[in-house]
């Protein structure tokens, strides 16, 4: 039984030292540097985003409007969307860094049904929306390149159209016409491009009626205002003009700027002079004016 015995032990000893060798393998060395901790995490399902997507074009609602909205800061930077009715599609507010090149759609609340107006400065950008079911208009403004929105100030975001009404400053006026196509309200004077004519007022003065059609959109040059028009037989295309600011009156004439050929000769056309950088939009095209829309 002796030899019984021996094998025993010679078992335990070998087992003893297989103990001995995992044990050295797996246990950390003092002199060795820590190893990672494991980590784990785990990615939804699914999502949802407030952003728009993509394909949203602030051109998607010509169809519906007969306005557009294009806001200028420098020759770089300006915004821009198409004035939507509460019947019409959702509203897309678009932003440019990049001289008109390329436009990011910017989030707008989900309880935006129209926009009527817009004015961007170095400050923020403001908006004219209307809003809820019952599509009451406020101004918004955003100081985050449109991360977000707070109330504005009456006035922010520049004059309304909004059927045959105006909202200024003051609140929603009347229209001088029935077919109001652009308004324009400056510190001290208003001006209301219609299908045929403009109608200009000083404060809150009577309106002064001058025959001059086919303005498709106004902004202001100082002393004047710089004119947007189609239709006329001088430029294929979108005409520049300009009108004086003060002391409209029944024949008051605009006096040639100059000829945008790649703009179309119906509108919808927007414009905006930054400076005199004068950004253009119609169609599908954006194009700039270094000198207040003399050339292109």
């Amino acid at each position: 039984m002796i030899w019984v015995a021996i094998v025993i032990v010679v078992l335990v000893v070998i087992d003893i030292a297989l103990v001995t060798l995992a044990l050295g393998r797996t246990a950390p060395n003092s002199g060795d540097p820590a190893g990672p901790i494991p980590t784990f995490s785990s990615s939804p399902q699914s999502s949802t985003s407030s952003s728009p997507t993509p394909s949203a074009s602030a051109g998607a609602a010509d169809a519906a409007s007969a306005r557009r909205l294009l806001s200028a800061i420098d020759g770089k930077e300006a915004w821009r969307a198409s004035s939507t009715s509460c019947s019409g599609d959702k509203p897309v507010l678009e932003h440019s860094v990049d001289g008109g090149a390329t436009w990011v759609a910017v989030a707008l609340g989900d309880d935006v049904r129209a926009l009527t107006g817009l004015r961007a400065t170095t400050s923020g950008v403001s908006i004219l929306t209307a809003v809820d079911d019952d599509c009451a208009l406020t101004v918004r403004t955003s100081t985050d390149d449109g991360a977000t929105w707070s109330a504005g100030q009456p006035g922010a975001a520049g004059a309304g159209v909004r059927d045959s009404a105006l909202q200024l400053q003051s609140g929603l006026v009347d229209s001088p016409c029935a077919d109001p196509v652009d308004a324009y309200q400056g510190q001290y004077t208003t001006l209301v491009a219609c299908a045929d004519d403009i109608a200009w007022r000083s404060g809150t003065g009577s309106w002064v009626t001058a025959p001059i059609g086919g303005i498709q959109s106004i902004t202001d040059a100082g002393d004047t205002y710089t004119l947007a028009r189609t239709g006329a037989a001088t430029c294929a295309g979108a005409e520049v003009v300009s009108l004086p600011a003060v002391k409209v009156s029944p024949t008051s004439a605009v006096s040639p700027v100059g000829c945008w050929t790649g703009g179309a000769s119906s509108g919808p056309v927007a414009i905006d002079l930054a400076g005199k950088s004068l950004w253009a939009w119609s169609g599908d095209t954006v194009a700039m004016s270094a000198d207040g829309g003399a050339s292109w």
